[in-house]
């Protein structure tokens, strides 16, 4: 058996794993990496990067298809190639894997192994075993281990789900053809965009979603995206439960039936789609036998400063239960090593994490909601700015949407600002900076604004404060 000596030994290669292997390496220390599946992680192979090359797609369709909104203008979208679409997809996946992840492991010159670790040794002493798939076993002793090992979409306890021929948003995205019809299960980040993609792709789309779009942001948002839906004929049933899942026999079509509002209904598609959350992977990796605890969704349990319950063994990332977000995970990877070599005593905070889900209109929030200030005792002073106040909004022919203000009622700081418009994201991105320095209101609305941008419109929100928009020029505000 070969043994392998090194620094840092990291389980996993997405976000969390390579900010880990580059900031221990930039500290002058060995890095051996195990991988069981493909280089890259969540990201890079089946989340953020193909799912956002999809929707873009998708998008220049639907612009095609909605461009009666501007005067002058008739163009129209064929049926979608579905097998060029993927493929397209597939080919810029494995460009950024290779130049993003596997060229910066060989710049750096980290072992990388191929196969599955599991723990070994004692708690004083944890080894790990990493099995190949040819058979062959290694050793890989580390001053310290990170588990990075992340996230896989949950699948529930529902009944006969198992015998169905269901699709994940990971296998969402190796369909060959377009469905002509999709239910989609779940309401939230996942399942609102890829409801979208395929509606906009040219299936017709039914959500079952438990409360409401959206739910953990603003009721706004939810509103905005619910009408956005409706528009582009996709239909929400909203207080929906799923009492069980079965394919009929005669039509080979997925049948489920949903608890609506405490009555039964039936509901039928060529295809289901389960998009209820995520489930951290920690099976197989024989953590019992080290003294690392795992909660009861199978996260790994770790304090602010991300250590484990054994001083050695580290987490980040989706695996940890924590926010689900590639830029925490990647946040996270480094801030192990500052506080394994370093003695940084760093913790997570996400007072100023920002929040984007790419629907189009886009959904962007950072900070508080209205409803999480007045929980944490906050007296609030809020304010919605409809999108028909924006010019650029306005020239962009869609006001579908809103800016939101969540501001202290006693000092007039700015807690919390949620978005619904195009370039959501970036309005979220602004908000980050300022909340994190602590603006007002005031400060907000008196600052600089280029104009004909939607990043104004969070001044023109905080504007509404103390003046009437409705009474401002559009180019003088």
């Amino acid at each position: 058996m070969e043994h392998t000596r090194v620094d840092l030994a990291v389980i996993g290669s997405g976000g969390a794993a390579f900010a880990a292997a580059i900031r221990a390496s930039t500290l002058g220390k060995s890095v051996a990496m195990i991988e069981r599946a493909t280089v890259g992680g969540t990201c890079v192979n089946t989340g953020c990067v193909p799912s956002k090359a999809l929707l873009a797609a998708a998008e220049a369709r639907h612009v095609a298809l909605d461009s009666g909104r501007f005067p002058g203008i008739t163009t129209s979208a064929e049926p979608v190639d579905m097998p060029d679409l993927i493929e397209g997809k597939r080919s810029l996946v494995e460009a950024l894997r290779a130049e993003k992840y596997l060229d910066i492991a060989a710049d750096y010159g980290w072992t990388l192994l191929r196969g599955d670790a599991s723990f070994d040794g004692t708690p004083d002493a944890p080894v790990l075993q990493v099995m190949a798939e040819d058979g062959t076993r290694r050793l890989v002793a580390a001053a310290h281990y990170l588990v990075a090992t992340g996230s896989r979409p949950a699948v529930p306890a529902i009944d006969g789900l198992h015998q169905v021929d269901y699709l994940t948003s990971t296998t969402a995205m190796e369909l060959k053809e377009v469905p002509a019809t999709l239910l989609v299960l779940g309401g939230g980040y996942v399942a609102v965009e890829q409801a979208q993609l395929f509606a906009r792709l040219g299936t017709k789309v039914t959500m079952l979603v438990r409360s409401r779009l959206a739910s953990r942001e603003e009721p706004e948002a939810s509103q905005s995206l619910l009408e956005v839906f409706a528009d582009e004929g996709i239909r929400v049933v909203g207080q929906a439960s799923i009492d069980s899942v079965r394919t009929d026999p005669v039509t080979g079509q997925g049948v489920v039936v949903a608890s609506v509002a405490g009555a039964p209904h039936q509901f039928t598609a060529e295809r289901l789609l389960v998009a209820l959350g995520r489930t951290p992977v920690t099976e197989g990796l024989n953590l019992e036998a080290v003294h690392v605890t795992t909660g009861n969704a199978g996260e790994i349990v770790v304090t602010n400063q991300l250590a484990t319950s054994n001083p050695r063994i580290w987490a980040a990332g989706d695996v940890t239960g924590h926010r689900q977000f590639v830029y925490v995970a990647a946040s996270h990877g480094t801030m192990v090593v500052d506080n394994a070599f370093t003695g940084a005593n760093r913790s997570v905070d996400y007072t100023h994490l920002p929040r984007v889900t790419f629907t189009s209109p886009a959904l962007g929030a950072v900070g508080m909601t209205d409803e999480a200030a007045a929980a944490a005792g906050i007296r609030c002073d809020c304010r919605v700015l409809p999108l028909h106040h924006v010019t650029r909004a306005v020239v962009n022919r869609d006001t579908r949407g809103f800016v939101k203000v969540v501001a202290d009622a006693d000092t007039g700081r700015i807690l919390g600002i949620t978005a619904v418009a195009k370039d959501a994201g970036e309005i979220a991105g602004a908000g980050v900076y300022i909340l994190a320095a602590g603006m007002t209101v005031q400060q907000v609305a008196n600052t600089w604004a280029p104009y004909l941008t939607m990043a104004e419109a969070i001044k023109i929100t905080c504007q509404s404060y103390t003046t009437d928009v409705t009474k401002l020029s559009c180019c003088a505000s």
